[in-house]
């Protein structure tokens, strides 16, 4: 085999590991936007019964523009990125506070419990590109 056949393999391999790894990663941002969504709306009260959850706790849903702002979107194929965000307005406050308001996270604690899962799902991303190598 000759040296230029071995890059266009490299190469091959390298565009392949990437968009598995983006599938995989797309398929666990979506698990972290649904942990996410369902910590907001788990229990809440929109309208004129609604309570503001407590600090330290995701908050609770109210108008569902929080919750329903949140989006996996795929960012780069090389390298391979995906993010997990909210376009409400407030989304940032809430996650962090303040200075008039403590934080009532949401999206940190969502990655936190799906963590395992994500690095799991590109484990096994990487592993199926190096056996069909």
């Amino acid at each position: 085999m000759s040296v230029k056949s071995h890059q266009d393999r490299l190469r091959r391999m390298a565009r392949d590991t990437a968009q598995e790894v983006v599938r995989k990663l797309y398929v666990a941002g979506q698990m972290i936007e649904l942990d996410a969504e369902r910590s907001i709306t788990a229990g809440s009260v929109s309208g004129s019964g609604h309570v503001p959850s407590a600090p330290g706790q995701p908050p609770n849903r109210d108008t569902g523009l929080l919750d329903g702002s949140i989006e996996t979107e795929i960012r780069s194929q090389m390298p391979p990125t995906v993010t997990v965000t909210s376009r409400a307005p407030y989304a940032a406050h809430l996650e962090y506070g303040t200075s008039r308001m403590e934080p009532r996270p949401y999206m940190r604690p969502a990655t936190q419990r799906n963590r395992d899962e994500v690095t799991r799902a590109v484990g096994e991303a990487v592993n199926i590109i190096i056996k069909r190598g």
